[in-house]
């Protein structure tokens, strides 16, 4: 299948009398090596920066393309950030299909008598390893301290349901379970390490298939943008089992003898050189394993559930809010009047729910010595609310101040986060009866 020769003791090797496998194979040489290229993930250690500078021309040949090539009908201003899907992720795929295939036809042309590409295929087999290897062990990182899918927040523990959005509530629905997180973690970084080692790479392959391909579900089925990336995963898993794809039939499905698979590694003539590139290799291994789990750690202190709180976190429910000495009773259409304030995990954020469901958000600075609270709002940060606060027993906080014209006088109480069912419910052996609510 594809350009994979298997022969009586399994090998990798292109046969040269099938033509179509060796352009197959140029084609997707060409583009796994874009996609490196254009995507590198943080796979290569220190590569960031030049990243940013050799990306820059095209960030003005694709937009050009898609106006006058592919007349988009919008232009393409906005580039790959918190979003993998962007329009101009798309287009970059579209042209690494293009350049792949024009490079295919032309190497097609002038390579036409190679009898075959053992070593290329090699390394490029080398490069999707790691490439993989090391996304999943970034991803495994970030779950295992419980850093990428965080505990569902104060503000969306009183959030109608309805008004999240589909990755809101996949993020949640992952968040809620550290044990999950620690499964998936796990998992990711399982395959992670097995695929840094050619014996264990068919291993890898097939737990990084279904864990990729878990990822991609979740990411089509919920609206996670980054659906190219996870494809991409899901492509390269694939790839890494196609020489074995006799071998993982007869076992699976044929109960017939698996032969062993040809896994000798390729080595210089000269001793110094493969000494190098083994020291290369476990530097890379062990640089990318604990320096990818020391940052998500150190990061986990700073963002994670285990953060610093900050001064005054909490849920606070009103119990009374009197304006220039006037209390306003709790009407649900009342725009003025808050219900809620949040004072999230994050320094300097809250969120100020009123009675009528409307919300909004507001920068805070807390200062513990004189008992005071500055609000401003993001998008007007000249203009300033100073309150005063006390707090008369745990849970009781009283803050006195002006707000634009008025005079505010608001008595709030702390609930309980736990309280909620969603976080206190937790695991349970035995259940006599379902519990779904």
């Amino acid at each position: 299948m594809w350009f994979y020769t298997i022969q009586a003791v399994p090998s990798i090797s292109l046969c040269p009398d099938h033509q179509y496998q060796k352009v197959a194979f140029r084609f997707f040489l060409l583009f796994f090596l874009l996609y490196v290229f254009f995507n590198p993930n943080g796979v290569i250690p220190f590569t960031d920066n030049l990243f940013n500078y050799y990306i820059l021309p095209f960030h003005t040949l694709i937009p050009w393309l898609a106006k006058h090539i592919l007349h988009l009908a919008k232009p393409i201003t906005i580039f790959t950030n918190g979003s993998g899907d962007t329009t101009y992720d798309y287009v970059i795929i579209l042209f690494m299909a293009f350049v792949s295939g024009v490079g295919t036809v032309v190497w097609s042309i002038t390579g036409r008598n190679t009898p075959h590409y053992n070593k290329l295929l090699y390394w490029l087999t080398v490069i999707i390893r790691y490439y993989v290897a090391i996304t999943m062990v970034t991803y495994g990182s970030v779950k295992v301290v419980k850093l990428q899918f965080p505990t569902p927040s104060l503000s969306k523990l009183v959030e109608p349901l309805g008004n999240m959005s589909p990755m809101g509530l996949a993020w949640n629905y992952l968040g809620l379970s550290t044990g999950f997180n620690y499964f998936a973690g796990f998992a990711e970084l399982t395959c992670g390490l097995l695929l840094f080692f050619r014996k264990t790479t068919t291993l890898g392959a097939i737990i990084g298939l279904v864990v990729a391909g878990n990822i991609m579900a979740i990411n089509y089925c919920f609206d996670v943008p980054v659906k190219l990336l996870s494809t991409f995963l899901v492509l390269m898993c694939m790839f890494l089992l196609i020489k074995d794809h006799i071998r993982l039939i007869n076992f699976f499905f044929c109960n017939r003898e698996a032969l062993p698979a040809n896994l000798s590694p390729h080595r210089f003539k000269t001793r110094w050189k493969n000494i190098t590139l083994s020291v290369i290799k476990y530097t890379v291994v062990i640089y990318v394993v604990f320096g990818d789990l020391y940052s998500a750690y150190s990061a986990g202190k700073q963002y994670g559930d285990k953060a610093k709180r900050p001064p005054l976190y909490g849920l606070y429910k009103v119990e009374y809010f009197v304006k220039n000495e006037d209390t306003l009773p709790p009407l649900t259409a009342d725009t003025l009047r808050w219900s809620k304030l949040i004072v999230s995990q994050y320094e300097g954020n809250v969120q100020i729910n009123y009675m009528n469901d409307s919300l909004k958000y507001f920068a805070i600075k807390t200062d513990t010595m004189k008992h005071r609270i500055v609000f401003n709002s993001y998008v007007d940060t000249i203009h300033k609310f100073t309150f005063t606060y006390t707090l008369h027993k745990p849970g009781v906080l009283v803050i006195n101040g002006k707000w634009k014209q008025d005079s505010l006088h608001i008595k709030l109480h702390r609930v309980n986060e736990k309280d909620f069912l969603l976080l206190k419910r937790g695991f349970h052996w035995v259940n006599e009866y379902p519990f779904n609510r």
